[in-house]
């Protein structure tokens, strides 16, 4: 989609460094710096521990950076906002009383939408999702694919800007997941919004993005690598360049754990 098209930045981290509260607590990143351009797709990944989900904490504002600063259309991020939507692993996000539509439906409904406006943001939403027919359906009769279409539904329907993705499709089956990660490629182009997703499965990137970013080992990780992902869409995982990529991606991941065993 966004092949030779020059994208403006979006969010700009600039020499972030966080650590956890408490005496003798290591860096989780320091000196983080990155660039993530408005409407691209940007997956990061890297060794196990070396905090994806760290960098996605503070770009939802959960945390907040012991150095450096993160800002968003140039200005300070300073906490949660509307203009970020996050995306779990799992179903924690979801309330098992509430049906399909009402899970959607309640971020408008806390912020005081009308009810027949919030009815057909979350019927639409739904339906982008594939979930037409399933919207009085609760949570423990949904699969696993179908209950994080709701949860992709819910972030879709609070109109953010920026959708944050922590390996939301993780603890899906293989079949299951490789169809998400289709679906939300059509997602992504149709709705044109800005999509962060931490994962640790190196195809699942190589499917998804626009940017690769490679994390080091942690402690005290920042970025390794960024590696551009320019196959057009939709990609065919059995294409040579897609395993050209996914080679890439793998020995620069694989050089971090080899140093991990020499310097433990």
């Amino acid at each position: 989609m966004h092949e030779n098209i020059e994208l403006p930045d979006l969010v700009v981290l600039s020499g972030v460094g966080f650590r956890h509260k408490g005496a003798n607590q290591d860096d989780v990143v320091r000196d983080f710096s990155l660039t993530i351009r408005r409407g691209e797709f940007l997956c990061i990944l890297g060794p196990s521990g070396c905090g994806k989900t760290t960098v996605l904490n503070l770009l939802a504002g959960f945390e907040k950076p012991t150095t450096g600063s993160i800002t968003i259309s140039g200005a300070p991020l300073r906490g949660p906002g509307a203009e970020r939507g996050v995306v779990f692993q799992g179903e924690a996000s979801l309330y098992h009383w509430l049906t399909a539509r009402e899970n959607v439906e309640l971020g408008l409904r806390i912020a005081g939408e009308s009810k027949e406006k919030r009815r057909k943001i979350a019927g639409d939403n739904l339906q982008l999702v594939g979930l037409q027919g399933q919207e009085q359906k609760y949570p423990s009769e949904l699969s696993g694919g179908m209950k994080q279409r709701v949860n992709l539904a819910r972030v879709l329907a609070g109109r953010a800007e920026i959708l944050l993705m922590d390996e939301p499709f993780g603890q899906l089956d293989a079949q299951t997941r490789v169809l998400l990660q289709d679906e939300l490629t059509q997602i992504w182009v149709k709705t044109q919004r800005t999509v962060f997703f931490v994962t640790h499965d190196i195809a699942e990137a190589v499917s998804l993005a626009d940017r690769i970013v490679v994390m080091r080992r942690g402690p005290a990780s920042n970025v390794k690598q960024i590696i551009d992902c320019d196959l057009p869409r939709p990609r065919n995982r059995g294409d040579p360049a897609f395993g050209h990529l996914y080679s890439l991606v793998g020995q620069s991941i694989a050089s971090e754990v080899v140093d991990l065993r020499r310097h433990p």
